[in-house]
């Protein structure tokens, strides 16, 4: 359902834009203009704290519309940035708007593509709410159904709110019983 979803921002005319890693594509309080397709790398939307941690909200990956909920806002309520090379396609905000409101078949696909959104921003607040290390990885493990791959393991950390040593070591433990 979601490569439907892909194929038809796909097909709305649109800008290419490439930006280096740690490069902003936008920043919170931005006018809403545009909305991104992801083509190819990963972007992440990050908010920031008074006191300098920063929160990850989403990470985009290739076929993944970056902020979805920027179609209905007037600004964007966090920053986004390349976390890779990035490559990204520009879609008009008010173009994606008049898919939604006349294409009902797309308003049906992109309101199933948001619940999704919505339960795994759930699971996540679910995971972070939890007091140990142990539990994170447990509510992880059950959503995903398998311990993460070693390549990803600092990606884990990150999407578990813990750091990677922290994680490397209840592996570790895992490993032992």
């Amino acid at each position: 359902m979601i490569m439907i979803m892909v194929e038809q921002l796909r097909s709305l005319p649109h800008a290419v834009r490439i930006l280096r890693k740690n490069q902003y594509l936008f920043h919170q309080g931005d006018v809403v203009t545009s909305m991104f397709l992801i083509e190819a790398g990963e972007a992440r939307l990050i908010r920031r704290h008074l006191d300098g941690r920063t929160v990850i909200l989403q990470r985009a990956l290739v076929g993944s519309v970056l902020a979805e909920a920027s179609l209905f806002s007037e600004s964007y309520h966090c920053d986004a940035v390349a976390n890779t090379r990035l490559t990204v396609r520009v879609i008009r905000r008010d173009q994606m708007k008049a898919m939604f409101e006349n294409d009902k078949a797309f308003a049906s696909v992109w309101a199933s593509h948001l619940s999704d959104e919505v339960r795994q921003a759930r699971l996540r607040a679910e995971i972070l709410s939890l007091k140990t290390v142990s539990e994170r990885l447990d509510a992880w493990i059950a959503d995903k159904g398998t311990m993460p791959a070693k390549g990803y393991w600092k990606t884990v950390a990150q999407d578990i709110g813990t750091s990677a040593e922290a994680l490397y070591r209840e592996i570790a433990a895992r490993r032992a019983r």
